[in-house]
């Protein structure tokens, strides 16, 4: 099933790009295939690449300091603009009047408005009747489905037989979505068959095919729809291998995410993302983050699963340093780490392989698989 592209999208971060509450125009900039990005708008950025200041590699994405330039430039070059996603992920998810002005420009514009905000722009009155007056959607991406079409857990998850492998992390916006794609894309590089299930708004921004957003849901269909995605994965794919991306940490004091994903996934593998230079929970300073020994020991002692690897963000370290990063990180946690931003991740790929043999391809699967 290839997803048909939704429009043009112009992705509004608005005084966040390049941080942490920037993460999902951050992911939009990396990847998707819901929408053509055309740029981003971050007046603090205005006039730079947007790869180049995300990652050091250009994309051909730039940045404007407004929707009106960005709007302007897009019809200037011929690619008339239809829609205006929010790529912010502020602490608490909720629509700033600044950033409500903005959508109502958009509307004016002209733009289909796509928001993952807690605070939905499709019950603003004033937005509502603005973008009947233009013609144009509005979509909440955290709006939670009625709840008739919800699922409660029901156990078929024991009849999945692909690798489930969790990326959960030891803080919230620290880059599990990220390493959650680039394990799916080395996999299928690999011959291995490979979905991803997203957990939060930004994943079905970027066009996963399988997901939940998870704190927009009651907490007593979480658990359910986890399972669904999953299981939903699995009877239409047969995949080799679940990826299912985490939310937040299990020991962090405003977002304990990944209880629900251990539970209900039952995860036979978990990767585990961590920022080292950080000390503080992201957003909450004076909560130091826990150890690394601590927040592994926390998980395995939930679910009857392994940390089998540790992926790092490398925020905040010098690139000379990575490396030397890494050995100090996997001698902390006694596994292997790795940045896979930077190096890829084939040596998780391989470490999965060697872990579960049965992932390991036959010559005739491969030639089949070729054929």
């Amino acid at each position: 099933m290839k997803l048909v592209k939704d429009g043009n999208a112009i992705v509004y971060c608005q005084g966040a790009y390049g941080t942490t509450n920037g993460k999902t125009a951050h992911g939009l900039v990396r990847r998707t295939s819901r929408y053509q990005v055309l740029s981003v708008v971050d007046a603090a950025h205005a006039g730079k690449d947007a790869g180049r200041v995300l990652d050091g590699v250009d994309r051909g994405i730039p940045i404007f300091a407004d929707i009106d330039k960005a709007v302007r430039a897009g019809a200037a070059e011929g690619v008339q603009p239809t829609h205006l996603v929010i790529g912010l992920a502020p602490d608490g998810g909720r629509l700033t009047s600044g950033v409500r002005e903005d959508i109502i420009l958009a509307i004016q514009y002209g733009l289909n408005v796509d928001c993952g905000l807690h605070d939905f722009i499709t019950e603003d009155a004033r937005l509502k009747y603005l973008a009947f007056q233009n013609d144009v959607a509005l979509r909440d991406v955290r709006k939670p489905p009625p709840k008739d079409l919800l699922h409660f857990f029901s156990g078929r998850i024991e009849e999945v037989e692909s690798l489930v492998v969790a990326v959960l992390g030891t803080d919230s916006a620290v880059g599990k979505r990220t390493t959650a794609w680039l394990l799916v894309d080395a996999l299928n590089r690999e011959d291995l068959t490979a979905e991803l299930v997203g957990t939060g708004q930004t994943a079905w921004l970027q066009g996963a095919r399988y997901g939940v957003v998870m704190d927009s849901l009651p907490n007593d269909f979480v658990a359910g729809e986890i399972e669904h995605a999953v299981v939903s994965a699995w009877d239409d794919n047969l995949p080799d291998v679940i990826v299912v991306e985490g939310q937040g940490s299990l020991l962090h004091p405003a977002y304990p995410g990944g209880f629900e994903i251990l539970a209900a996934a039952r995860p036979r593998a978990v990767i585990l993302q961590h920022a080292p230079a950080r000390e503080d929970y992201d957003g909450f300073p004076g909560h130091p983050v826990h150890s690394l020994a601590r927040q592994i020991r926390a998980i395995e002692t939930v679910a009857d699963t392994s940390v089998v690897a540790v992926t790092i963000n490398h925020e905040n370290i010098d690139q000379q340093k990575i490396h030397e990063t890494c050995k100090a990180v996997a001698a902390e946690a006694e596994r292997p780490a790795f940045d896979v931003l930077v190096n890829g991740a084939e040596g998780l790929v391989s470490l999965l392989i060697e872990r579960f043999p049965r992932l390991r391809k036959s010559p005739d699967d491969l030639q089949l698989a070729s054929a």
